[in-house]
């Protein structure tokens, strides 16, 4: 590996200070250094901070077929799961090309509005959600699974999930923890106004389409936490599995059940 992308979290003092260390060890080793937008011969993606700068350049790694090396100099770290004092071991290992790979479902969320026109497509690591409004109110979402009817959630919104965002906005609404491997997508409502509305988890081949029932206030898609749209009354969005996948860059020390346990303050485990 001859060049790499950096992307660096420049709120507070630890991702500028990593940020000079994953250039020192790289320049050290002969690797050059893009910072600014990402170029053809860029072989990698190097993010430090944390898993919300991460999500803000998954598209471009999905785009590429490149790996994503996530630093965590931020906040929960799900994604960013590499600590600051492994990162050169992590660093060697991603320019030797010896790392391994967590290979993760991603969705391609698309826009359309009455006419069947397509507006806008999405790329989604974590989720698309559909939400209201600070003060408008209870919205009404139809949706249907491989073009079945399957319900209409009535409440603030609805979370459409893959398994790796499964620990983000779909824990906080209340929905379940999935294993990342798992090729599965999450439906989960944002307070319901129904008891009987729960968590679903179809299976991530499922083609899932969501129109809101007469908009008349704001609602908005937004996906990843990253970029949003408004919504109109007419649109519909269709979600389904893209058949590439995200190349995770997976830490050398530390398997996906430590990392939850570090992350939700778990118990500590015990020898077998």
């Amino acid at each position: 590996m001859k060049k790499v992308f950096l992307i660096v979290k420049h709120q507070g003092e630890k991702g500028p200070r990593v940020a000079k260390e994953v250039e020192s060890f790289l320049k050290n080793k002969g690797i050059a250094i893009n910072k600014g937008e990402l170029h053809n011969d860029d072989e990698a993606i190097v993010v430090v901070g944390g898993d919300g700068t991460l999500l803000h350049v998954a598209s471009l790694a999905f785009k590429r077929q490149i790996p994503l090396l996530g630093i965590n100099a931020g906040g929960l770290g799900f994604l960013t799961e590499v600590h600051t004092d492994e990162m050169k071991e992590a660093l060697d290992s991603l320019i030797k090309e010896r790392f391994k790979l967590d290979e993760r479902m991603v969705l391609s969320v698309k826009v359309f509005n009455g006419k069947n026109k397509l507006i806008k497509e999405y790329i989604a690591l974590n989720e698309a959600v559909i939400t209201k409004g600070a003060l408008s109110k209870i919205i009404q979402i139809h949706t249907w699974a491989d073009g079945d009817y399957l319900t209409t959630y009535k409440g603030d919104g609805l979370i459409i999930s893959t398994a790796t965002g499964s620990t983000g906005y779909n824990l906080s609404a209340g929905g379940p923890i999935v294993h990342p491997s798992l090729e599965v997508t999450i439906l989960t409502p944002i307070c319901p106004f129904a008891l009987s509305a729960r968590p679903l988890i179809l299976s991530g081949n499922t083609t899932i389409k969501v129109k809101v029932q007469n908009i008349q206030e704001e609602v908005c898609l937004d996906i990843d936490g990253q970029v949003g749209l408004h919504l109109e009354d007419d649109y519909f969005i269709e979600i389904t599995r893209m058949q590439d996948k995200l190349k995770l860059v997976k830490t050398p020390h530390r398997d996906y059940f430590t990392i939850l346990r570090e992350k939700l303050g778990w118990t500590t485990g015990i020898a077998l």
